[in-house]
Protein backbone atom coordinates (compact mmCIF):
# COMPACT_ATOMS: atom_id res chain seq x y z
CA UNK A 1 0.00 0.00 0.00
CA UNK A 2 2.73 2.46 0.95
CA UNK A 3 4.86 1.54 -2.07
CA UNK A 4 1.97 2.35 -4.41
CA UNK A 5 1.47 5.67 -2.62
CA UNK A 6 5.15 6.59 -2.94
CA UNK A 7 5.02 5.90 -6.68
CA UNK A 8 1.88 8.03 -6.97
CA UNK A 9 3.60 10.87 -5.12
CA UNK A 10 6.56 10.80 -7.51
CA UNK A 11 4.28 10.70 -10.57
CA UNK A 12 2.24 13.63 -9.24
CA UNK A 13 5.39 15.73 -8.85
CA UNK A 14 6.66 14.56 -12.21
CA UNK A 15 3.43 15.61 -13.90
CA UNK A 16 2.69 18.88 -12.08
CA UNK A 17 6.09 20.27 -11.25
CA UNK A 18 5.54 21.78 -7.80
CA UNK A 19 2.93 20.75 -5.21
CA UNK A 20 2.43 21.69 -1.60
CA UNK A 21 2.11 19.13 1.17
CA UNK A 22 -1.59 20.03 1.46
CA UNK A 23 -2.14 19.46 -2.28
CA UNK A 24 -0.34 16.13 -2.17
CA UNK A 25 -2.30 15.08 0.91
CA UNK A 26 -5.55 15.89 -0.88
CA UNK A 27 -4.62 13.93 -4.01
CA UNK A 28 -3.34 10.91 -2.08
CA UNK A 29 -6.12 11.06 0.55
CA UNK A 30 -3.69 11.01 3.47
CA UNK A 31 -2.64 13.49 6.15
CA UNK A 32 0.09 16.09 5.62
CA UNK A 33 2.13 14.31 8.30
CA UNK A 34 2.06 11.17 6.12
CA UNK A 35 3.25 13.23 3.14
CA UNK A 36 6.22 14.51 5.18
CA UNK A 37 7.18 10.93 6.10
CA UNK A 38 6.78 9.75 2.50
CA UNK A 39 9.03 12.54 1.21
CA UNK A 40 11.73 11.57 3.71
CA UNK A 41 11.42 7.93 2.61
CA UNK A 42 11.80 8.91 -1.05
CA UNK A 43 14.89 10.94 -0.27
CA UNK A 44 16.41 8.03 1.60
CA UNK A 45 15.72 5.83 -1.44
CA UNK A 46 17.61 8.22 -3.73
CA UNK A 47 14.66 10.05 -5.32
CA UNK A 48 15.69 13.73 -5.50
CA UNK A 49 12.68 15.44 -3.89
CA UNK A 50 13.40 19.05 -2.91
CA UNK A 51 11.32 21.39 -0.73
CA UNK A 52 11.01 25.04 -1.84
CA UNK A 53 10.28 27.42 1.04
CA UNK A 54 8.04 30.45 0.97
CA UNK A 55 4.52 31.34 -0.18
CA UNK A 56 5.01 29.88 -3.66
CA UNK A 57 6.94 26.90 -2.37
CA UNK A 58 6.25 23.20 -2.32
CA UNK A 59 7.86 19.92 -3.21
CA UNK A 60 9.45 19.28 -6.60
CA UNK A 61 11.79 16.84 -8.30
CA UNK A 62 15.32 18.08 -8.88
CA UNK A 63 17.10 18.17 -12.22
CA UNK A 64 14.29 16.97 -14.47
CA UNK A 65 14.19 13.60 -12.70
CA UNK A 66 11.89 11.15 -14.52
CA UNK A 67 10.83 7.75 -13.33
CA UNK A 68 10.24 4.77 -15.57
CA UNK A 69 7.11 2.72 -14.95
CA UNK A 70 9.00 0.13 -12.93
CA UNK A 71 6.52 0.40 -10.05
CA UNK A 72 3.67 -1.15 -12.01
CA UNK A 73 2.55 -4.63 -11.09
CA UNK A 74 1.50 -7.05 -13.84
CA UNK A 75 -2.18 -6.61 -12.92
CA UNK A 76 -1.84 -2.82 -13.10
CA UNK A 77 -0.04 -2.93 -16.45
CA UNK A 78 -2.67 -5.22 -17.98
CA UNK A 79 -5.53 -3.11 -16.61
CA UNK A 80 -3.91 -0.04 -18.17
CA UNK A 81 -4.49 -1.44 -21.65
CA UNK A 82 -8.15 -2.14 -20.84
CA UNK A 83 -8.82 1.44 -19.78
CA UNK A 84 -9.26 2.75 -23.33
CA UNK A 85 -11.98 1.61 -25.72
CA UNK A 86 -10.58 1.47 -29.27
CA UNK A 87 -13.97 1.85 -30.94
CA UNK A 88 -15.04 5.12 -29.26
CA UNK A 89 -11.50 6.49 -29.46
CA UNK A 90 -11.47 5.91 -33.21
CA UNK A 91 -14.94 7.45 -33.60
CA UNK A 92 -13.72 10.66 -31.97
CA UNK A 93 -10.75 10.83 -34.34
CA UNK A 94 -8.19 10.12 -31.61
CA UNK A 95 -6.90 6.74 -32.77
CA UNK A 96 -3.49 8.06 -33.88
CA UNK A 97 -2.49 9.93 -30.68
CA UNK A 98 -3.80 7.10 -28.49
CA UNK A 99 -1.81 4.54 -30.49
CA UNK A 100 1.31 6.71 -30.08
CA UNK A 101 0.69 6.96 -26.33
CA UNK A 102 0.32 3.19 -26.06
CA UNK A 103 3.66 2.72 -27.81
CA UNK A 104 5.33 5.14 -25.41
CA UNK A 105 3.83 3.35 -22.40
CA UNK A 106 5.00 0.01 -23.79
CA UNK A 107 8.50 1.40 -24.29
CA UNK A 108 8.56 2.66 -20.71
CA UNK A 109 7.46 -0.65 -19.19
CA UNK A 110 10.14 -3.00 -17.90
CA UNK A 111 10.74 -6.05 -20.16
CA UNK A 112 8.78 -8.58 -18.01
CA UNK A 113 5.59 -6.51 -18.45
CA UNK A 114 5.76 -5.63 -22.15
CA UNK A 115 3.37 -8.41 -23.11
CA UNK A 116 0.60 -6.73 -21.09
CA UNK A 117 -1.14 -5.24 -24.14
CA UNK A 118 -1.12 -8.58 -25.99
CA UNK A 119 -2.39 -10.52 -22.96
CA UNK A 120 -5.23 -8.04 -22.41
CA UNK A 121 -6.22 -8.06 -26.08
CA UNK A 122 -6.29 -11.85 -26.16
CA UNK A 123 -8.57 -12.07 -23.14
CA UNK A 124 -10.96 -9.10 -23.32
CA UNK A 125 -12.80 -7.27 -26.08
CA UNK A 126 -15.24 -4.49 -25.19
CA UNK A 127 -17.98 -4.03 -27.81
CA UNK A 128 -19.80 -0.89 -26.67
CA UNK A 129 -22.84 -0.45 -28.97
CA UNK A 130 -26.00 -2.43 -28.25
CA UNK A 131 -27.01 -5.35 -30.44
CA UNK A 132 -29.52 -3.34 -32.38
CA UNK A 133 -27.62 -0.07 -32.54
CA UNK A 134 -25.76 1.11 -35.58
CA UNK A 135 -22.05 0.41 -35.72
CA UNK A 136 -21.38 3.61 -37.65
CA UNK A 137 -20.46 6.67 -35.56
CA UNK A 138 -22.53 9.83 -35.96
CA UNK A 139 -21.05 11.73 -38.94
CA UNK A 140 -20.33 14.92 -36.97
CA UNK A 141 -18.83 13.26 -33.90
CA UNK A 142 -15.19 13.96 -34.82
CA UNK A 143 -15.99 17.66 -35.43
CA UNK A 144 -17.63 17.88 -32.00
CA UNK A 145 -14.72 16.06 -30.36
CA UNK A 146 -12.28 18.54 -31.92
CA UNK A 147 -14.30 21.48 -30.59
CA UNK A 148 -14.41 19.89 -27.13
CA UNK A 149 -10.63 19.43 -27.08
CA UNK A 150 -9.94 22.96 -28.33
CA UNK A 151 -12.62 24.72 -26.22
CA UNK A 152 -14.13 26.29 -29.34
CA UNK A 153 -17.63 27.75 -29.47
CA UNK A 154 -19.83 25.98 -32.01
CA UNK A 155 -22.98 26.85 -33.94
CA UNK A 156 -25.06 23.71 -33.55
CA UNK A 157 -28.03 22.68 -35.70
CA UNK A 158 -30.15 20.10 -33.91
CA UNK A 159 -33.25 18.17 -34.93
CA UNK A 160 -36.12 17.09 -32.72
CA UNK A 161 -39.64 17.97 -33.85
CA UNK A 162 -38.04 20.73 -35.89
CA UNK A 163 -34.51 21.91 -36.56
CA UNK A 164 -33.11 24.56 -34.22
CA UNK A 165 -29.80 26.43 -34.07
CA UNK A 166 -27.92 27.02 -30.84
CA UNK A 167 -24.64 28.69 -29.92
CA UNK A 168 -22.98 26.13 -27.64
CA UNK A 169 -19.84 25.93 -25.54
CA UNK A 170 -19.04 22.19 -25.90
CA UNK A 171 -17.94 20.87 -22.51
CA UNK A 172 -17.77 17.13 -23.10
CA UNK A 173 -18.94 13.97 -24.82
CA UNK A 174 -20.60 11.01 -23.11
CA UNK A 175 -21.04 7.51 -24.54
CA UNK A 176 -24.08 5.81 -23.00
CA UNK A 177 -25.36 2.46 -24.23
CA UNK A 178 -23.70 2.91 -27.61
CA UNK A 179 -25.21 6.39 -28.07
CA UNK A 180 -23.09 9.55 -28.03
CA UNK A 181 -24.27 12.69 -26.21
CA UNK A 182 -22.84 16.20 -26.21
CA UNK A 183 -22.90 18.20 -22.99
CA UNK A 184 -22.65 21.90 -23.70
CA UNK A 185 -23.27 25.24 -22.09
CA UNK A 186 -25.95 27.49 -23.58
CA UNK A 187 -26.16 30.80 -21.75
CA UNK A 188 -26.04 29.95 -18.06
CA UNK A 189 -27.30 26.38 -18.44
CA UNK A 190 -25.66 23.08 -19.30
CA UNK A 191 -27.69 21.05 -21.79
CA UNK A 192 -27.44 17.61 -23.34
CA UNK A 193 -27.83 16.76 -27.05
CA UNK A 194 -27.90 13.41 -28.82
CA UNK A 195 -25.07 13.53 -31.34
CA UNK A 196 -26.94 11.49 -33.95
CA UNK A 197 -29.57 14.25 -34.03
CA UNK A 198 -27.02 16.97 -34.75
CA UNK A 199 -27.51 18.00 -38.37
CA UNK A 200 -24.77 20.62 -38.65
CA UNK A 201 -21.74 21.93 -36.77
CA UNK A 202 -19.81 25.11 -37.43
CA UNK A 203 -16.70 25.35 -35.28
CA UNK A 204 -16.01 29.04 -34.78
CA UNK A 205 -12.68 30.73 -34.09
CA UNK A 206 -14.01 31.93 -30.72
CA UNK A 207 -12.71 30.15 -27.66
CA UNK A 208 -14.44 30.06 -24.31
CA UNK A 209 -13.26 29.99 -20.72
CA UNK A 210 -14.13 26.60 -19.36
CA UNK A 211 -15.51 26.42 -15.84
CA UNK A 212 -12.80 24.24 -14.31
CA UNK A 213 -15.11 23.28 -11.44
CA UNK A 214 -17.51 21.58 -13.88
CA UNK A 215 -17.54 17.81 -13.30
CA UNK A 216 -18.71 16.03 -16.46
CA UNK A 217 -19.18 12.63 -14.79
CA UNK A 218 -20.97 14.21 -11.83
CA UNK A 219 -23.22 16.28 -14.11
CA UNK A 220 -24.17 13.23 -16.14
CA UNK A 221 -24.87 11.08 -13.08
CA UNK A 222 -26.94 13.75 -11.34
CA UNK A 223 -28.78 14.79 -14.47
CA UNK A 224 -29.69 11.42 -15.99
CA UNK A 225 -33.22 11.38 -14.56
CA UNK A 226 -33.85 15.01 -15.51
CA UNK A 227 -32.42 14.37 -18.96
CA UNK A 228 -34.71 11.38 -19.48
CA UNK A 229 -37.75 13.48 -18.54
CA UNK A 230 -36.62 16.24 -20.90
CA UNK A 231 -35.86 13.76 -23.68
CA UNK A 232 -39.31 12.12 -23.39
CA UNK A 233 -41.65 15.01 -22.56
CA UNK A 234 -44.87 13.33 -23.75
CA UNK A 235 -46.74 10.26 -22.54
CA UNK A 236 -49.05 8.10 -24.63
CA UNK A 237 -51.44 5.45 -23.34
CA UNK A 238 -50.93 2.04 -24.94
CA UNK A 239 -52.14 -1.54 -24.55
CA UNK A 240 -49.48 -4.20 -25.09
CA UNK A 241 -49.70 -7.94 -25.68
CA UNK A 242 -47.21 -10.34 -24.04
CA UNK A 243 -45.30 -10.35 -27.34
CA UNK A 244 -45.41 -6.54 -27.35
CA UNK A 245 -43.87 -6.45 -23.90
CA UNK A 246 -41.03 -8.67 -25.13
CA UNK A 247 -40.60 -6.51 -28.24
CA UNK A 248 -40.27 -3.32 -26.20
CA UNK A 249 -36.60 -3.91 -25.35
CA UNK A 250 -35.73 -3.89 -29.07
CA UNK A 251 -37.89 -0.94 -30.12
CA UNK A 252 -38.06 1.57 -27.26
CA UNK A 253 -35.18 3.51 -25.70
CA UNK A 254 -34.21 1.76 -22.42
CA UNK A 255 -35.19 4.62 -20.03
CA UNK A 256 -38.63 4.92 -21.64
CA UNK A 257 -39.12 1.14 -21.62
CA UNK A 258 -38.18 0.94 -17.95
CA UNK A 259 -40.69 3.62 -17.00
CA UNK A 260 -43.44 2.00 -19.08
CA UNK A 261 -42.82 -1.45 -17.59
CA UNK A 262 -42.71 -0.07 -14.05
CA UNK A 263 -46.07 1.65 -14.53
CA UNK A 264 -47.86 -1.23 -16.29
CA UNK A 265 -51.17 -2.40 -14.86
CA UNK A 266 -52.25 -5.96 -14.13
CA UNK A 267 -52.54 -8.25 -17.20
CA UNK A 268 -56.03 -9.06 -18.47
CA UNK A 269 -57.20 -12.58 -19.32
CA UNK A 270 -55.15 -12.56 -22.57
CA UNK A 271 -52.06 -11.13 -20.83
CA UNK A 272 -52.41 -7.63 -22.32
CA UNK A 273 -51.42 -4.70 -20.09
CA UNK A 274 -52.13 -0.98 -20.20
CA UNK A 275 -49.35 1.51 -19.49
CA UNK A 276 -48.09 5.01 -20.18
CA UNK A 277 -45.17 5.09 -22.62
CA UNK A 278 -42.78 8.11 -22.61
CA UNK A 279 -42.05 9.44 -26.12
CA UNK A 280 -40.13 12.37 -27.56
CA UNK A 281 -43.03 13.45 -29.77
CA UNK A 282 -46.02 11.99 -31.56
CA UNK A 283 -44.16 12.17 -34.88
CA UNK A 284 -41.29 10.10 -33.49
CA UNK A 285 -43.69 7.72 -31.70
CA UNK A 286 -45.56 6.88 -34.93
CA UNK A 287 -42.80 4.92 -36.78
CA UNK A 288 -41.66 3.39 -33.48
CA UNK A 289 -45.13 1.97 -32.76
CA UNK A 290 -45.41 0.60 -36.30
CA UNK A 291 -42.53 -1.72 -35.45
CA UNK A 292 -44.73 -3.45 -32.84
CA UNK A 293 -47.15 -4.57 -35.54
CA UNK A 294 -50.40 -5.93 -34.08
CA UNK A 295 -48.90 -6.29 -30.60
CA UNK A 296 -49.76 -2.75 -29.50
CA UNK A 297 -52.93 -0.67 -29.39
CA UNK A 298 -52.77 3.09 -28.88
CA UNK A 299 -55.52 4.25 -26.53
CA UNK A 300 -54.59 7.91 -26.30
CA UNK A 301 -54.08 10.47 -27.82
CA UNK A 302 -56.82 10.11 -30.47
CA UNK A 303 -54.74 11.73 -33.23
CA UNK A 304 -52.01 9.09 -32.93
CA UNK A 305 -54.59 6.29 -32.70
CA UNK A 306 -56.24 7.54 -35.91
CA UNK A 307 -52.89 7.75 -37.68
CA UNK A 308 -52.03 4.14 -36.82
CA UNK A 309 -55.51 2.98 -37.79
CA UNK A 310 -55.03 4.55 -41.23
CA UNK A 311 -51.69 2.76 -41.52
CA UNK A 312 -53.40 -0.53 -40.65
CA UNK A 313 -55.96 0.03 -43.43
CA UNK A 314 -53.22 0.65 -45.95
CA UNK A 315 -51.33 -2.47 -44.82
CA UNK A 316 -54.51 -4.51 -45.10
CA UNK A 317 -54.94 -3.32 -48.69
CA UNK A 318 -51.36 -4.26 -49.54
CA UNK A 319 -51.87 -7.83 -48.34
CA UNK A 320 -55.24 -8.52 -49.92
CA UNK A 321 -55.43 -11.46 -52.36
CA UNK A 322 -54.83 -10.32 -55.96
CA UNK A 323 -58.46 -10.83 -56.99
CA UNK A 324 -59.63 -8.43 -54.23
CA UNK A 325 -57.28 -5.56 -55.07
CA UNK A 326 -58.38 -2.39 -56.90
CA UNK A 327 -58.20 -2.52 -60.69
CA UNK A 328 -55.21 -0.13 -60.85
CA UNK A 329 -53.22 -2.51 -58.64
CA UNK A 330 -52.47 0.08 -55.98
CA UNK A 331 -53.67 -0.16 -52.39
CA UNK A 332 -56.69 1.91 -51.47
CA UNK A 333 -58.03 3.03 -48.12
CA UNK A 334 -61.07 0.74 -48.02
CA UNK A 335 -61.28 -1.51 -44.96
Amino acid sequence: MRAARLISLVLLLQGRGVMTAAELAGELEVSERTVYRDVLALGAAGVPVYADRGRAGGYRLVGGYRTRLTGLSRAEAEALFLSGLPGPVDEMGLAEPVAAARLKVLAALPPPLRDAAQRSGQRFHLDVPGWFGTADPPPLLSDLAGAVWQDRVIELRYRRDREVTRTVQPYGLVLKGGVWYLVGRVGDDHRTYRVDRVTGVEVTTDGFDRDESFDLAGFWSAGVSNFVRAMFPERISVRLSPAGLRTMRYVVEPPAAQEALAGAGEPDEQGWVVTRLPVESLDIAYPMLLRFGPEVEVLDPPALRTRLAEAAVRLSALYRPPDERPLNGSPDRRP
